[in-house]
């Protein structure tokens, strides 16, 4: 049963040095950690992001039990 989602930055194409990973209740919960880690670990703003990235960076999103 889900009842949580996940996020690992190093699983992302080019972050794989990266030790960031998020679990949250939602995924919008999720997306706005994953935007707000661009910004302050990246210096990557999420409103540069395309369609394809964004649809990319949700395929990352992974549903979890806790």
């Amino acid at each position: 049963m889900t009842n949580a989602f996940s996020y690992a930055c190093k699983d992302c194409e080019g972050m794989e040095a990266c030790p960031a990973s998020f679990v949250a209740e939602t995924t919008d919960e999720v997306w706005k950690l994953v935007e707000l880690h661009a910004q302050i670990a990246h210096n990557e703003s999420s409103t540069d992001w395309d369609s394809e990235t964004r649809e990319y960076l949700g395929t990352l999103i992974k549903p979890i039990s806790v």
